[in-house]
């Protein structure tokens, strides 16, 4: 067998000394970390989920690469901050990747190739697809040790920028460009759908039909849980009020300002507006009248805000179905949605969820379920394994950097696999703390995830 000398890369001198690299380690590993994540894995049990939700046609008998090794690759490359397939051509050389995948680490015996990875995502089927998106609520209703009082779902949109002329592209107005437009759901910091969609409908297209699929599994685990529905102003649409009003569940959407709404909010604005001039301090006051837009069914409890500041008047407007002080439901309830733009934050820009650059549709839908599946194990790390620590709130970039970049020698003998980890790495007693929760029983149940 051929030896090639490794490529020099020299540095400058060291006291006198030439001081080179070059990439003739071995069995060395960057992402040691990222045993946290297979530690993770094996408590959810989510890469065997996801492994029965999608059916293999190839001969068993003329496979290299189970398809469970195949998820595990792209989920946790994902997690581990690898976007794209053709980083795979070299991790899959990796022996701490392939111990991941569920290999003995063997040079001789590499990981998957790009191209396998790549028929993976383009023989998804709808079906398939649709079982994988249960899968994730049924790991959401997992998570929780004890039944929850009340659950919040929040709903949102987002733009996903696409630069080919993939299946359901469509361009769109608001966002000035050609994308998808996904829809989200969570509770808390927990992932429960995310729903690839083209951008040619509206924003709350099959929030409904989610919404009720929802309710109905979460009530069947949970008979007595409260659930409260919770969206921007592009939510507010009636029949999904009405259907929250005539199944029990609460709402509370934004609603977008107009004239009709200013007029009725005018008495309030001026009141706001005349303290300021009397004060010079901003000023924010709360009230609620009965409106009705046009195609509604009914009149509804809608929450006004009228804030005035140098900058001017500032109304905002709120409808709800919840009992309850108008201020308090503002700034307690409604609000407390914008955190869930941080986590649709961290899916797409730190978990890739925007990668969707197939031309198939159902692909791209693929795709976005493994980067779900990943920001689930991540959350699992943070959730399970940091509770309590100085970086239980940490987004995932800095979880990945802190914990899962660390450097490590991968050695084999006949009855072990031993990964030495750097011997500097300053968060060891962090780390060391991490996997005894996850491995252990005693690691933190759940709490009620988006308790209100």
């Amino acid at each position: 067998m051929t030896q090639c000398t490794p490529a020099t890369l020299p540095f400058a001198t060291l006291h006198g000394r030439r001081l080179e690299a070059d990439f003739s380690g071995g069995a060395l590993t960057t992402d040691a970390g990222a045993l946290l994540l297979r530690e993770a894995d094996r408590r959810l049990g989510l890469l065997d989920a996801l492994d029965r939700c999608l059916p293999d046609p190839r001969d068993p008998d003329l496979i290299t690469h189970p398809q469970r090794a195949l998820l595990a690759q792209r989920v946790f490359g994902l997690a581990a901050g690898y976007e794209d397939l053709n980083d795979h051509q070299s991790l899959r050389h990796d022996p701490l990747w392939q111990v991941l995948a569920q290999y003995d680490p063997d040079p001789d015996r590499p990981l998957a190739s790009a191209p396998t990875l790549c028929r993976l995502e383009n023989r998804a089927s709808r079906a398939a697809l649709v079982r994988m998106a249960a899968a994730l609520v049924e790991q959401f209703v997992a998570s929780h040790g004890r039944p929850p009082e009340c659950l919040t779902l929040d709903f949102d949109a987002t733009d996903d920028p696409v630069h080919g002329r993939q299946e359901g592209r469509f361009f769109h107005g608001y966002y000035d460009a050609y994308c998808f437009l996904p829809l989200d759901v969570f509770c808390g910091d927990q992932l429960l759908v995310a729903y690839l969609r083209p951008s040619n409908i509206d924003a709350a297209r099959h929030a409904r039909a989610i919404l009720q699929l929802l309710v109905r599994r979460l009530r069947q685990a949970w008979p007595g849980v409260r659930i409260i529905a919770r969206g921007a102003s592009g939510f507010c649409r009636w029949r999904l009020m009405r259907w929250c009003d005539h199944n029990g569940v609460g709402s509370v959407l934004g609603l977008a300002r107009n004239s009709r709404l200013q007029d009725l909010a005018a008495p309030l604005m001026s009141e706001a507006a005349a303290r300021w001039g009397a004060t010079g301090q901003p000023q924010r006051l709360f009230g609620t009248f009965a409106y009705a837009a046009g195609p509604w069914d009914r009149p509804r409890r809608v929450i006004a805000k009228a804030e005035h500041t140098a900058q001017g008047d500032n109304p905002r407007f709120v409808v709800s179905n919840l009992p309850g002080e108008a201020q308090a439901l503002y700034e307690e309830v409604y609000c407390a949605r914008g955190e869930m733009e941080n986590r649709i934050k961290e899916q797409q820009l730190m978990l890739f969820a925007d990668r969707t650059s197939c031309h198939r549709f159902l692909a791209n839908q693929f795709r976005l379920l493994l980067s779900a599946a990943a920001y689930v194990l991540v959350e699992a790390v943070r959730r399970l394994g940091r509770a309590g620590t100085e970086l239980a709130r940490a987004q995932v970039s800095t979880i990945r950097l802190r914990l899962f970049k660390v450097a490590g020698l991968v050695r084999v003998s006949a009855r072990r696999v031993c990964v030495r980890l750097a011997s500097g790495f300053p968060l060891r007693a962090l780390f060391g703390a991490v996997l005894r929760r996850l491995r252990g029983p005693s690691a933190p149940a759940a709490a009620p995830s988006g308790s209100g």
